[in-house]
């Protein structure tokens, strides 16, 4: 017996040993969690009781959530901090991030405009040339707005003359704005500054005032209150925004969560646009060349998307989906409207359609496996030519003046730094306009399409893009990164951040799930409400052909998105917990059984559907819902939750709730942390010191956890 007991003690001892070596090997800092109390808060969804523990953290004013906040932020920094090459790593991306930024030029009045970052600077400056001169001078510095750049620039519109400007600022990311009109000759402000104003363009009618929208304040948080009836208004210059004309939403029967409005180039004609969610609008009309005219319904109900993207004279075009579920355009007289009378003028594709106007032409581009494919046309809807572009990858802008004589474009893809074209509309030739000094050398990568299965034999396209040369030895760190929601499209685009996850060596995958609008309103619709699963099963299995073809192993994979995005990684790694060794879950829609409650968020029941709606979706949504779906016994992840204080879209309190639930009942040593940027937002704005000091954090949080000690590009073995 003597010996049993001695041989067991020897056993303990060795299986110690064992077990710190092992806690050694893969990189483990033991962290202390700060104490997250629990309230005893239950809510009753059609006889079930769902119990809500954490519900004092949706509180963001209160003292006990700020205290919270700053001890999650410290567990976080001091684990952060221990991370030997995170300095190098935000070295690198200050390196590589430092070089000149310059966007497409635009006329206005008797200037020519243009956004330029020198490389470092937190936000980009509005500079300006007199026509005919070489002179340049700063017109709008939004680096001035305040000291450390949490002060952004959230939009720049120019009256038709070009001699007044308005702008919008957002302050500590927030998506509430101030609106500032100036005199754009002396540079100088002229009047009060529009407050209050919430998902809004500024379009300006003629030279007179501009069209905004925004919310009533709300009685609680402005940060996290329920905002559900959008207004648009109308300013009149010279007067005060009490005195705003409202032009549409005032009532029970216009009471729509998104009302937007825009005036066309010739300043005759205003357009409507109510929105009850993210994804159908209905279309009003009123012919400001005539006064008093009144308000005519083209669309009377939100089944479709359509949009007026020009006129000339009485002729209006507009892009639909309408019978068209890959979207068309059409042409109408403004004289009559309305659908029945609707021609067709470029028909729908097998190939998903957006369409802008420039230089007196309409310029098609169309999504083909998630690439870009660009036709010219006239207005007589004759094709002009197909643009030669100067790669496979995205093509965007093709938007300007009717009397511009140059088109500007811009092209990148995953391993292509975005380069600026010009596109002379006569001929079809482009020819670079500005190309970034940026010290990557894109020759040295590749990027690859694959196409994989999905759970239900569904076919899904993939782009991977990796440094030349790598072994397909199942051990290079990988980030697999989506969205799939809102019709929103992975298409390819160059990121400064990613350029250095690939130079360590890091693989860097981006499916084209479900519910995005890579394939049309059919593809986003195949992952909304009760077939959200679709898109988790489409993420999972991407995961698994990059595992199956050795780019990676589940040890050396990461999984990374942000807000419907961050929902994606929430459900992923609560269901498959064992599929991925890291997980970012960024400003991410968490709570599925009251995201809805929150500022604007009943308005992506569209794509989601609420815990309200019946007990079929409310099971739905309980069975998905990353919150509640956290488990007692399980080893999830090693995850870092990110979120902004500020973020009036996706509240923080998501990520709070989430990160208490994790802390609480996690097992094993992968560490459960949540980094909350202070005076940020959804992402919008975002200062680049910020961004910089963020990246580096989640690529030295996510190689760290998958057991480099010194930074891949410096050693061929692990740890």
């Amino acid at each position: 017996m003597r010996n049993l007991a001695l041989a067991m003690v020897l056993l303990a001892t060795i299986t110690a040993c064992k077990n710190e070596n092992e806690l050694k090997k893969s990189n483990y800092i033991a962290v202390t969690y700060p104490e997250t109390k629990t309230v005893d808060t239950v809510d009753t969804y059609f006889g079930e009781q769902v119990k809500d523990p954490y519900r004092w953290l949706e509180d963001d004013r209160s003292k006990e959530t700020g205290a919270w906040v700053k001890a999650q932020n410290e567990v976080t920094k001091g684990y952060l901090e221990q991370i030997p090459y995170r300095q190098e790593l935000k070295e690198r991306l200050e390196e590589i991030w430092n070089y000149e930024k310059i966007g497409a030029p635009f006329v206005e009045g008797d200037y020519t405009y243009y956004y330029k970052n020198d490389g470092l600077q937190n936000q980009s400056v509005i500079y300006r040339k007199k026509t005919g001169e070489d002179k340049e001078e700063v017109f709008l510095d939004p680096n001035t707005f305040s000291k450390d750049g949490t002060v952004s620039l959230g939009g720049l519109n120019f009256s038709k003359n070009g001699k007044l400007a308005a702008y919008a600022i957002s302050e500590g990311g927030s998506d509430w704005r101030k609106v500032i009109i100036m005199d754009t000759e002396g540079k100088e402000q002229i009047e009060d500054t529009i407050v209050d104003v919430k998902f809004s363009g500024i379009s300006w009618k003629n030279n007179d005032g501009f069209y905004y929208s925004s919310y009533d304040k709300p009685k609680g948080s402005e940060l996290s209150a329920k905002t559900d009836q959008h207004k648009l208004f109308y300013h009149k210059l010279g007067t005060s925004q009490k005195q705003d004309q409202l032009i549409y939403g005032g009532t029970a029967e216009q009471k729509h969560r998104y009302v937007s409005g825009g005036v066309t180039e010739d300043g005759n004609y205003l357009f409507i646009y109510p929105r009850s969610s993210t994804s159908g609008t209905k279309l009003l009309m009123q012919d400001l060349s005539k006064p008093n005219s009144k308000m005519i319904s083209i669309l009377d109900n939100s089944d479709t998307d359509t949009r007026v993207i020009e006129n000339v004279g009485s002729t209006l075009y507009l892009i639909t989906n309408k019978n068209a579920p890959n979207q068309k355009v059409v042409t109408v007289d403004a004289s009559n409207p309305r659908p029945e009378n609707w021609k067709d003028f470029i028909p729908e594709t097998e190939n998903v359609l957006s369409a802008s106007t420039s230089s007196g032409y309409i310029f098609a581009s169309y999504m083909v496996d998630a690439v870009s494919k660009v036709k010219q046309y006239d207005y007589d809807g004759k094709l002009v030519r197909e643009i030669e572009l100067p790669g496979v990858g995205s093509a965007g802008g093709f938007g300007g003046k009717k009397d511009d004589e140059t088109v500007y474009y811009a092209f990148s893809n995953y391993i292509t730094p975005s380069t600026i074209y010009e596109l002379n509309p006569k001929d079809g030739v482009s020819k670079v306009y500005k190309k970034p000094a940026i010290k990557f050398n894109a020759d040295d990568f590749e990027s690859k399409q694959v196409f994989y299965n999905s759970k239900d034999g569904t076919k899904v396209p993939m782009i991977i893009s990796y440094k030349k040369g790598i072994e397909l030895n199942g051990k290079n760190p990988t980030i697999l990164y989506s969205y799939g929601g809102f019709n929103i499209s992975m298409t390819p685009s160059f990121s400064i951040a990613n350029a250095v996850w690939m130079e360590q060596g890091g693989v860097y995958a981006v499916p084209n799930i479900r519910g995005g609008g890579e394939y049309g309103k059919k593809w986003h619709d195949a992952g909304t409400k009760m077939e959200k699963q679709n898109v988790f099963d489409d993420f999972i299995a991407a995961a698994e052909y990059l595992i199956a073809n050795n780019y990676t192993s589940s040890d050396y994979l990461a999984i990374r998105g942000g807000s419907n995005g961050g929902l994606l990684v929430g459900a992923t790694m609560t269901q498959r917990p064992d599929l991925v060794k890291v997980a970012i879950p960024a400003v991410g829609v968490l709570d599925m059984l009251r995201y809805h409650t929150f500022t604007s968020g009943a308005g992506w029941a569209y794509d989601y559907g609420t815990s309200e709606d019946s007990k079929e979706m409310f099971d739905y949504l309980k069975g998905y819902s990353p919150i509640h779906n956290v488990k007692e016994g399980v080893e999830y992840p090693a995850t870092m939750i990110t979120t902004g204080d500020h973020d009036d879209r996706v509240v923080p309190a998501h990520s709070f709730k989430f990160a208490a639930e994790l802390q609480s009942k996690q097992t094993g040593n992968n560490p459960v942390l949540i980094r909350i940027e202070t005076d940020a937002g959804h992402g919008a704005g975002t200062p680049v010191s910020k961004t910089i000091e963020q990246y580096a954090d989640i690529f030295g949080f996510t190689l760290y956890n998958m057991g480099y000690k010194v930074l891949p590009n410096t050693t061929k073995v692990k740890g």
